[in-house]
C-alpha cells in the first residue's frame, strides 16, 4: 500500500505542496509595526500569520517575520519605524494611524500595508481609495457611518441619554478625525458631546477625574493603540462610575466593555495577508485599490450590564450578533 506523508504546519495546517518548493528561491522578510505592548513572541498576531500560511508563506521556510512594538509608548513610533526601513523587508504590515505615519514618513519605497488607521485619505495616508498613489495600501475605516451609529445604537439603548463623554487620543489625527465625526452625529441626535481628550498613559487619570466631577450619561471611547492599550482603565471606571460605555471594538467588550459596534479586527489582519501576498507577487500599493470592511458586529456584554444595573431593551438584544453572558 502506498504511504503519503502529510506536512503540517505550526497551526496544525496542511503546508502547501508549492510553499515547500519555494524554500530554495526566495526568502521572503515581513515587517510589523504596532503601538501595543508585544506578545511573548514577538510576532506579528497569529491571524495574519495564518492567513498568510494558507497563501504559502511558510515560516521557518519561505518567509520571516520582523516585529516591532512601541509598548504603548507612541513616540517610539519613528524610531522603530527606521529601525524596520534598515532591517532590509520586503514588506511592512502596520495598524493605526501614527505607526503608519510614521512608516509613510520613513520610507517612499518599501511597500506598507494598513490596517485600522482610520479614513485614510483624509488622514493623509494615502491620495484616493482607488490609486492610494504611493507606497501604502490596504484597509480604511467607514467613520463616517460606523460614528453615527455607534452614537444611533447608544442613544436607542439608554433614551435618557442627553450628554456623552468622547474619550480619545487627541495626537492621534485619524482619531481626531473620528471624534469629529462623532460630535456631527451628536449634533443631529440633539445629543451634548463632553470632549475628553488623552495624549499619554499619564493623563487618563486627570480624564477620569473630569468625567468623575462632571459624570457624563454615557462614555464613547474612540480606539487607537494608546486607548486600547489602556482599556481596561477604561472598563473598570465605566463600570465602577455605572455609566454605560460603546466601544469600537468586540475585543473590548470580550474584556468586560459594555457594547460594541464594527468590524472585526481579525478579518483586518487576513485581509492584510492578501494586499501582501498581492505585493509580493509583484503588485504595485499605489494600484492596489483599499478596502472598506464588508461585515460589521454588534457586541452587548450582559453581565456587565448587570453588574453596572442597567436594562437593555429587548429590540437591542435581538439585534446583536453576540450577547457575552
Amino acid at each position: 500500500m502506498e504511504r503519503r506523508l502529510i506536512l503540517l504546519s505550526s497551526t496544525g495546517a496542511l503546508l502547501p505542496w508549492a510553499a515547500l518548493a519555494q524554500k530554495a528561491d526566495k526568502v521572503w522578510r515581513i515587517g510589523w509595526l504596532q503601538g501595543l505592548v508585544p506578545p511573548p513572541d514577538g510576532l506579528p498576531p497569529e491571524p495574519l500569520r495564518k492567513a498568510l500560511a494558507n497563501l504559502g508563506y511558510i515560516e521557518g521556510n519561505n518567509v520571516i517575520y520582523t516585529g516591532r512594538w512601541a509598548g504603548g509608548d507612541m513616540a517610539r513610533l519613528p524610531a522603530l519605524a527606521a529601525e524596520l526601513v534598515q532591517s532590509g523587508v520586503d514588506v511592512i504590515a502596520v495598524t493605526g494611524w501614527s505607526a503608519s505615519k510614521a512608516l509613510k514618513d520613513a520610507t517612499s519605497t518599501i511597500p506598507v500595508v494598513i490596517v485600522g488607521a482610520g479614513d485614510a485619505v483624509a488622514a493623509g495616508l494615502v491620495s484616493s481609495l482607488s490609486k492610494p498613489g504611493g507606497n501604502l495600501t490596504g484597509l480604511t475605516d467607514m467613520s463616517v457611518e460606523l460614528s453615527a451609529k455607534r452614537m444611533e445604537l447608544l442613544k436607542e439603548t439608554f433614551p435618557k441619554v442627553s450628554r456623552i463623554a468622547v474619550l480619545w487620543n487627541v495626537g492621534d489625527l485619524g482619531m481626531t478625525l473620528r471624534f469629529q465625526e462623532i460630535e456631527r452625529a451628536a449634533k443631529a441626535l440633539g445629543v451634548t458631546v463632553q470632549a475628553v481628550g488623552v495624549r499619554s498613559p499619564a493623563d487618563f487619570d486627570a480624564a477620569f477625574a473630569a468625567m468623575g466631577r462632571n459624570k457624563p450619561d454615557a462614555l464613547f471611547m474612540v480606539s487607537d493603540m494608546l486607548t486600547t492599550t489602556n482599556r481596561k482603565r477604561v472598563i473598570d471606571f465605566a463600570e465602577a462610575r455605572r455609566i454605560p460605555a460603546m466601544f469600537e471594538f468586540s475585543r473590548v467588550v470580550q474584556d468586560g466593555g459594555l457594547m460594541s459596534y464594527g468590524p472585526d479586527q481579525d478579518e483586518g489582519l487576513v485581509r492584510m495577508a492578501y494586499y501582501i501576498d498581492r505585493i509580493l507577487k509583484g503588485a504595485k500599493p499605489a494600484e492596489l485599490p483599499m478596502e472598506q470592511p464588508t461585515r460589521i458586529y454588534f457586541y452587548l456584554n450582559q453581565k456587565t450590564a448587570r453588574s453596572m444595573g442597567v436594562k437593555i431593551p429587548d429590540a437591542i438584544l435581538m439585534r446583536t450578533d453576540k450577547v457575552i453572558e
